[in-house]
């Protein structure tokens, strides 16, 4: 998967959600502890996403447990330094520490927050409020094409995946599956939020294609109809 990524069009903000899970569906290990499931050729591709996104989103959890910078690395991608997108950060209570590598000024950076939270962010963070009690991702993702952002590309963990894949506010999802197994019971899974109660709440989706990368394989995916109730 060498080629450029092929984003969906389309009015509004384009979201693409991707992500890399074990063969049994797990983000991380016991606990949350980081996993680096993607091959070498796997983290190139992700490369390529986020130097062609305007944006990349994760949730709070992601950047309390891991601390990503969520920049591109430009040297796995063998040209001149390009613009990285810019980081947009869902936390709806205030989580952020306060020496996160997200907010260290080195990219510009959104917080998408609720009323509820009382934190203050330095001067060259933009705090967007969406929501009283926690985040609107439909109301965000309506708002960011004003904010110059029309390509998102979605990177977790597993509340956000939840959120945009079960809510339907994504357009295009891939998964690189690795060939392990993490199992126990405390590993996040892919999904998270509440339980699906019958095939009546499943969300479903419709396969494109399945591609070998490195020692694992990427399945793209859209979404099949609307959301369901929930």
């Amino acid at each position: 998967m060498s080629e450029e990524p092929r984003w969906p069009e389309g009015p509004g903000t384009s979201v693409w959600v991707n992500c890399a899970c074990s063969l049994d569906g797990r983000l991380a290990f016991a606990g949350g502890e980081r996993a680096r499931l993607s091959s070498p050729e796997d983290l190139q591709r992700v490369q390529r996403l986020r130097a062609a996104a305007d944006g990349i989103l994760v949730g709070v959890g992601t950047v309390v447990k891991d601390d990503p910078s969520l920049r591109v690395h430009w040297e796995q991608l063998g040209g001149a330094k390009g613009r990285d997108p810019v980081r947009v950060i869902v936390d709806g209570s205030g989580r952020i520490p306060e020496r996160a590598r997200v907010l260290d000024g080195s990219i510009p950076t959104i917080v998408a927050t609720s009323e509820r939270s009382r934190q203050k962010y330095p001067p060259h963070v933009r705090a967007l409020v969406v929501g009283s009690s926690r985040v609107d991702l439909g109301g965000l993702f309506r708002r960011l094409p004003e904010l110059g952002i029309r390509r998102l590309l979605v990177e977790g963990g597993a509340e956000i995946l939840s959120s945009v894949i079960r809510g339907g506010l994504f357009h295009k999802l891939t998964v690189y599956y690795a060939p392990v197994v993490i199992g126990g019971t405390t590993a996040p899974p892919m999904v998270a939020g509440g339980e699906t109660r019958g095939p009546e709440e499943l969300t479903s989706l419709r396969l494109e294609e399945v591609v070998r990368v490195g020692v694992g394989y990427v399945a793209t995916y859209r979404p099949q109809g609307p959301p369901p109730p929930r």
